[in-house]
């Protein structure tokens, strides 16, 4: 399903989350310009979460609230999705906390590849299909006003 242009920009910013998401992952390729030690890569995750996830987080949930009571189903979803920004900013909070770092890196990659890919395949299709264009207009205009 083609993305909404309201979405567009959510969307895009996963791309950076899903290189994060591997990068951090047990046995990562390596990639052109990005980390290849454990320190490193905690250091690049711990950044890329203050600079960037904080953000798009705080961005997505506040249209999540907008689209709030459409349907049931996407209630149940907004709520995971919720639950998983919370333990996702657990995570990156206790990156450098962590003893078994290699271990702590793997399970954060895990949990965010999943996320940003139930976010791209369930929750914005679900989202387009529930959503007036009166609604994706609104979302646009949120997003726009930062």
């Amino acid at each position: 399903m083609k993305r909404h242009p309201s979405l567009a920009h959510l969307s895009r910013e996963h791309h950076g989350a899903l290189i994060l998401s591997k990068l951090l992952q047990k046995d990562a390729p390596a990639y052109k310009g990005l980390p290849t030690g454990l320190e490193e890569k905690a250091a690049y995750a711990s950044n890329f979460y203050e600079e960037d996830l904080v953000t798009h987080f705080a961005e997505e949930e506040k249209i999540l609230k907008m689209v709030v009571g459409i349907q049931p189903a996407l209630d149940v979803l907004i709520e995971a999705i919720f639950n998983e920004h919370q333990e996702l900013h657990s995570l990156f909070k206790l990156i450098n906390e962590n003893p078994d770092l290699a271990v702590h890196l793997n399970e954060t990659g895990k949990k965010l590849e999943d996320h940003v890919r139930k976010e791209e395949r369930e929750l914005f299709p679900m989202i387009q299909e529930s959503c007036t264009e009166e609604m994706m207009i609104a979302i646009d205009k949120s997003l726009s006003a930062k």
